[in-house]
């Protein structure tokens, strides 16, 4: 997929760093967020993440369970920091659907 699709997928969903700590700034000028910022807002929804590296695809798995333990969703991406991005703006997705 790549780091550029999941940021524009999470801008996609509306978020911006009107806020910038915890954001980085990318090669074109984007803020992008950093993954301890990336759970924070995780964890402000109510959600736990957490990111790990699957060593046979080698890739990175990001999950996220509610509150109560119960998966919520999973996504994956080349390094932790895309798969958190792209996490980020599917969780975004979930929770205006769900409002």
């Amino acid at each position: 997929m790549g780091i550029d699709i999941a940021l524009e997928e999470l801008y996609a969903t509306g978020w911006s760093a009107l806020d910038s700590a915890g954001c980085e700034l990318d090669g074109q000028g984007r803020w992008v967020p950093t993954v301890s910022r990336i759970a924070e807002e995780f964890r402000g929804a109510g959600f736990a993440l957490t990111v790990h590296h699957a060593q046979l695809f080698d890739c990175y798995r990001a999950v996220w369970m509610t509150a109560g333990g119960d998966p919520a969703g999973a996504v994956v991406g080349a390094s932790e920091h895309e798969a958190a991005i792209y996490a980020l703006a599917q969780l975004r997705r979930q929770v205006a659907a769900v409002s």
